[in-house]
Order: structure tokens, then C-alpha cells, then sequence
């Protein structure tokens, strides 16, 4: 019982705390747990989690995210751009150190997905660093606080945030099903994605 709450306990803390640069723990013998924890957004690793996801590599994944861009001129382009094409503006907000944010991107680049976003948005990456840059680009839209990474923005192109009760729910980007990814922006994809 003291290992299976202890367990839930971990990956609650990291769920809600959003992609975080992995902190290792060591959880005591007095819980009866003698295994290194490594926290971060999809849980604790060993074998627990193991058991309960399926391993993936992460070093093909994509790296979109770049600190050396002017994120609010690259944001106007986009919102110029959807008003012609009636397409909305998706913006991505989160950093290659982050699995879930560059795991996000690799779901963008499978077909039926990449069409989805091709044809339904403007697509722009933003890098937040450490959640501690650019963040005058959520805060444009009444996004004050990033709570994790990536954090997804939909803005229509008259700059209306059309997502804002879900910006959030992407911090655990990497683990979602496909399904649900792609269901998801499917909903949102401007005219050119219905």
C-alpha cells in the first residue's frame, strides 16, 4: 500500500507540474523503495512505469524550437498570413530540452496529422526556454503563466485565443494517444482544415 502511494504521489507531482528538467531522487528505504526516481511530466521511471509505457526514443525527434528568432515578429507573420488564408494560428510554446514539447512536434510531422496542420493553421514554435522567455506572446493573449511546456495557443486570425480552457493540457504532450491528438486539432483547424 506504502509503495503504491507513494508512486501516485510522484507522478501526480509531475503531471501537474508540466515538462521539467529531470530531477533525480532517491526514494527511502523507510517506503520500503530502494529504486532511483528520475520526476518528469509522464511520471517516475523504473519499473513501474516501464510496465505502464511504452519506451521511446527521443533522439529523432524534432528540435523546432529556437531561441535566436524574434517569436512576436514570427507570431505576426502568422496572424497576417491567417487572415488570408482563413487558416487559424497555432502556436507551440515550449523548448527542445522538453520531451514532451519536441514529442508534440513528431506527432505533427505523421501524415494524417501533418495534414491536419498544414491545411487547418499557421504553425509557429515558439522557445520559451525555461519558461522564462518570450513570454509576451502568452501574455498577448491572456495567457499569464505557462504552467508547464509545451503549451498550446489557438488564435483565430482576428487574434481571438479559441483554446483557452485546454493551453494547458499539453504539458503531457509526448504520452498522449495519437487519437486524441490529432481529434483535438482537427477541432480547432481553420477553414482549410474542416
Amino acid at each position: 500500500m506504502m509503495k503504491t502511494g507513494l508512486f501516485w504521489m510522484l507522478a501526480g507531482a509531475a503531471l501537474f507540474s508540466g515538462c521539467v528538467k529531470a530531477v533525480t531522487t532517491s526514494v527511502g528505504a523507510a517506503a520500503g523503495v530502494t529504486k532511483t526516481a528520475v520526476k518528469t511530466t509522464a511520471g517516475v521511471s523504473g519499473d513501474v512505469v516501464e510496465a505502464a509505457f511504452e519506451p521511446r526514443d527521443h533522439d529523432d525527434d524534432p528540435r523546432p524550437f529556437d531561441d535566436s528568432r524574434n517569436a512576436m515578429a514570427d507570431v505576426n507573420a502568422a496572424l497576417n498570413a491567417a487572415q488570408t488564408s482563413g487558416k487559424n494560428v497555432l502556436l507551440v510554446l515550449g523548448g527542445n530540452w522538453c520531451h514532451d514539447s519536441r514529442g508534440l512536434a513528431a506527432k505533427f510531422q505523421r501524415d494524417e496529422l501533418a495534414a491536419v496542420i498544414a491545411d487547418g493553421y499557421e504553425l509557429v514554435y515558439v522557445d520559451v526556454g525555461y519558461r522564462d522567455l518570450n513570454l509576451d506572446v502568452p501574455a498577448r493573449f491572456g495567457v499569464m503563466e505557462l504552467l508547464g511546456t509545451p503549451t498550446v495557443l489557438i488564435v483565430s486570425p482576428d487574434s481571438k485565443l479559441l483554446n483557452r480552457e485546454s493551453v494547458h493540457d499539453w504539458r503531457t504532450a509526448d504520452s498522449k494517444p495519437y487519437d486524441e491528438t490529432l481529434n483535438y486539432f482537427r477541432r480547432f483547424a481553420g477553414s482549410g482544415g474542416m
